[in-house]
């Protein structure tokens, strides 16, 4: 058994509720750190399992278990020039230079989201393949865990979204395709 490190930011348990760490550690979470960041509900895990997989889905569960929802996990997908040292054990500097293009064979991932500000995000699981490609960092597992990461936080976004549309919203949309075309909105007759 491996032990995985990682984050869970949980909704649907109050913190300011007495007891609730108790409910969380009743339903095996007694390896995990809670805390309040920035008003969300934290769980630092240091959970063993056979892989990474298994870690995360069993967190999962045992945070549902205690009545709460996971809204994702971190490290996050995407990822500054901090971030990219930190993970990698690379000096700042040197990502920097990588990412300038005067280090390495100048072809480094274009940032994914921010691109025109000061601080730019990049895609954590294209700069770990560059990274891997280009003998920055061994072995696949950066890769595996970056990847893991993006598919469960898409998973939960898309069920947030699926529990989103079933509400009023969804409920307007469906009434809406029921009855045909809004003639008042982009349809001139």
């Amino acid at each position: 058994m491996q032990t995985f490190e990682f984050t869970l930011v949980v909704s649907g348990i109050d913190p300011g509720e007495e007891g609730f760490e108790d409910r969380l550690y009743e339903a095996g979470c007694d390896d995990a750190l809670v805390s309040v960041v920035k008003g969300s509900l934290v769980l630092d895990f240091a959970r063993e399992a056979k892989n990474l997989t298994h870690a995360l889905v069993s967190a999962i569960q045992d945070i549902q278990a205690a009545g709460g929802q996971v809204v994702r996990v971190e490290p996050d997908t995407y990822v500054s020039v901090s971030d990219i040292a930190e993970r990698t054990g690379l000096t700042r500097q040197a990502v920097s230079l990588m990412v300038q293009g005067k280090r390495g064979p100048g072809d480094f991932p274009l940032p994914a989201i921010r691109v025109s500000s000061e601080s730019p995000l990049w895609d954590w699981l294209e700069v770990g393949r560059w990274l891997r490609k280009h003998g920055r960092v061994r072995g696949s597992t950066v890769i595996v865990q970056a990847a893991l990461t993006r598919e469960i936080n898409l998973f939960l976004e898309s069920r947030r979204g699926q529990l989103a549309t079933a509400g009023i919203l969804g409920r307007a949309l469906s009434v809406k395709s029921r009855q045909g075309p809004d003639r008042r909105i982009g349809n001139a007759d």
